[in-house]
């Protein structure tokens, strides 16, 4: 293995979004290269086995390959999702790039300083303050002592502890563990970031000023790569995905491109998956047994962000009540903190879960409707809903005004029918014509 570093002056962490245009030069060298990379575990049956191996030498062992030929380089600014089942491979990768582990074959190049966001608070020492595990987690991270000292009222600032930055850490909630580790691990610039299912972190505040903090940092020329089961999140975040499963390489590409076929596989293995009909037929979720909504954790100022209603225009009184109306005309209700401009999203799905559209104020460029004093609501018409007869049901969702944060969502918690007169095959109508002549 290679692994060349330049060094570089560090460049302390920003609390704020960059610009919005890179600022950094172009570059032809990749910041980071694997050839043909792998990691072999060798299980023994007995310690004898392996007493055995390690005096006689031989094969005294059964190999198990949890990585094996990945391939794949990243230039500076660009961000990578990482994407699989559970056992797929995608912590040990990431373990790898950033050296806590070490490959068994291949061959890695990085470039600059290197921060991985694993298992945030492994390591502090329960008896010592968070000040002093400031300290001491910082130069087990390479941070130097003069820096931590220059650093450490804004890291302390960050992770909101307050006068609880001189007590024990054993006397710490998981929260305030977290907002520490948080904020020293990010209070240096890396030039390429790792980040393994610790996006969301604390209450809602504290997430929206980490996924800041990130992008910052994507902005200002730092490469990323993201390991997470949000394709939300892979989708706002990456222009590059890397698709692992069983150790192996299945796609890299295009975000896009990659997701759009692991969700079209991750849509067969449900189906086969699922029992087998009855000849009556599955039964339909009835309208009232959509679930609750998971609440949102508090903010720090004491105001959560939430959704406080979901409805459908022309709606009658049955179960699951009937569109009555040719346009289907959604408005969600949320509140925010004051002073906050929040986003909206609603998703269309079959009552059996099969999705058909989702649509977002973020993304269509338009401005929810204030209603003072932290209200805000959103409508979204769909004209002359193209649906066949059937059962659907909606969602909402209460997004940060940079569309990244989630606060809340009411996942599948409106069912309602559809009746088209006509009894044709299908899902939905598309616009077409047939030719004349």
């Amino acid at each position: 293995m290679t692994d060349s570093k330049t060094p570089q002056t560090p460049r302390p962490a920003q609390g704020a979004l960059s610009p919005a245009k890179p600022n950094w030069p172009a570059s032809d060298l990749p910041v980071l290269s694997l050839q043909g990379l792998g990691k072999e575990y060798r299980l023994y049956d007995s310690p004898r086995a392996r007493l055995k191996s390690l005096l006689l030498g031989g094969r005294h062992y059964r190999s198990h390959w949890v990585l094996r030929d990945v391939n794949f380089s990243l230039q500076r600014g660009q961000c990578m999702g990482v994407v699989g089942n559970n056992g797929a491979g995608k912590s040990s990768l990431l373990k790898l790039i950033a050296g806590t582990l070490r490959p068994s074959e291949g061959r890695l190049q990085r470039q600059g300083r290197v921060t991985a966001i694993l298992e945030l608070g492994a390591g502090f020492h329960p008896d010592f303050t968070g000040r002093e595990n400031l300290f001491f987690g910082g130069r087990l991270i390479g941070i130097s002592e003069a820096e931590l000292a220059a650093l450490a009222d804004s890291i302390i600032e960050f992770s909101e502890l307050g006068e609880a930055i001189d007590r024990p850490v054993k006397s710490y909630s998981s929260g305030m563990v977290v907002r520490l580790a948080f904020a020293l691990i990010t209070a240096v610039e890396p030039d390429v970031l790792i980040i393994d299912e610790a996006l969301a972190v604390g209450d809602q505040n504290f997430q929206k000023k980490c996924i800041e903090r990130i992008e910052a940092f994507r902005l200002n020329g730092c490469t990323i790569l993201f390991c997470s089961h949000s394709m939300y999140h892979i989708r706002r975040l990456c222009d590059k995905s890397l698709w692992l499963d069983k150790g192996r390489v299945v796609a890299f590409g295009d975000t896009e491109s990659v997701l759009s076929a692991y969700e079209n596989e991750l849509r067969k293995q449900e189906e086969q998956a699922k029992p087998a009909a009855t000849p009556q037929g599955d039964a339909a979720p009835d309208a009232g047994e959509a679930s609750a909504p998971a609440l949102a954790p508090p903010r720090a100022d004491g105001i959560r962000a939430e959704i406080l209603s979901l409805e459908v225009a022309h709606l009658d009184a049955s179960t699951p009540p009937l569109l009555t109306h040719p346009d289907l005309v959604v408005t969600v209700r949320a509140r925010v903190a004051p002073g906050e401009r929040p986003h909206f999203g609603v998703m269309l799905e079959q009552a059996r879960g099969t999705g058909i559209t989702s649509v977002t104020t973020q993304t269509d460029g338009v401005e929810p409707i204030s209603e003072g004093e932290g209200l805000w609501r959103a409508t979204v018409t769909f004209p002359d809903l193209p649906l066949h007869s059937g059962e659907y049901v909606l969602s909402a969702y209460l997004f940060d005004e940079a569309g990244l944060v989630v606060y809340e969502q009411w996942y599948q918690h409106l069912y309602f029918r559809v009746v088209y007169p006509s009894v044709v095959p299908g899902l939905v109508r598309l616009p077409h014509h047939w030719a004349s002549s």
